[in-house]
């Protein structure tokens, strides 16, 4: 099925949660306080938009296309980002709120994550490659065969990495978070 294109558009201070987002191709569009919560954004494609103090919570995003995508002081909490389009997924996040999502799977090197509340996140399998972790918060996060090679993530916190079922190479952590990565071991550092 062929989508509408919807260039360069401004949507701002819209509830789709009562007026659902048109199934469309959108691309260099911004959207600005609007509320997708639980909204079915499935089979949609984002091309280089950008989403600011959006709510996209729980919204379904089973094949969606997210290209070149940055989210800024955004809710995605409990989204299921491995069920979108992988192919040539790219995004950044900053300010935003994604406790309980996942990227379980996905690649997503060189992604970028600032000043973010990553509770609780799945990275299981996730390919995080030079990947910027700047001033994240870890709690709870599921790190299982994750690729993290020369990722920074010495502004973090919070976070539990085992360097046994972890790809770690190259990446850069900080004397105070490195306590992190020895937490699996269960030992005292005094």
């Amino acid at each position: 099925m062929i989508q509408p294109l919807i260039d360069s558009q401004q949507f701002s201070n819209l509830n789709f949660s009562i007026d659902p987002l048109p199934k469309a191709e959108y691309d260099n569009c911004t959207f600005t306080n609007c509320d997708f919560t639980d909204t079915d954004l499935s089979n949609s494609l984002f091309v280089e938009c950008r989403f600011d103090t959006c709510n996209l919570s729980n919204a379904n995003v089973s094949h969606t296309i997210w290209r070149e995508v940055e989210f800024l002081d955004c809710k995605l909490i409990g989204l299921q980002f491995q069920e979108s389009n992988p192919f040539l997924m790219s995004f950044n996040f900053f300010n935003c709120q994604l406790q309980f999502s996942s990227f379980l799977r996905l690649k997503l090197k060189a992604v970028n994550f600032q000043n973010c509340n990553l509770n609780q996140v799945n990275f299981t399998e996730a390919d995080l490659s030079n990947g910027i972790f700047e001033c994240c918060d870890f709690k709870h996060a599921i790190f299982d065969h994750t690729i993290l090679n020369n990722c920074d993530l010495s502004t973090s916190e919070n976070f539990s990495i085992s360097p046994d079922s972890n790809n770690i190479k190259g990446a850069k952590f900080s004397k105070e978070n490195i306590l992190g990565l020895l937490h699996t071991y269960q030992i005292s550092i005094v």
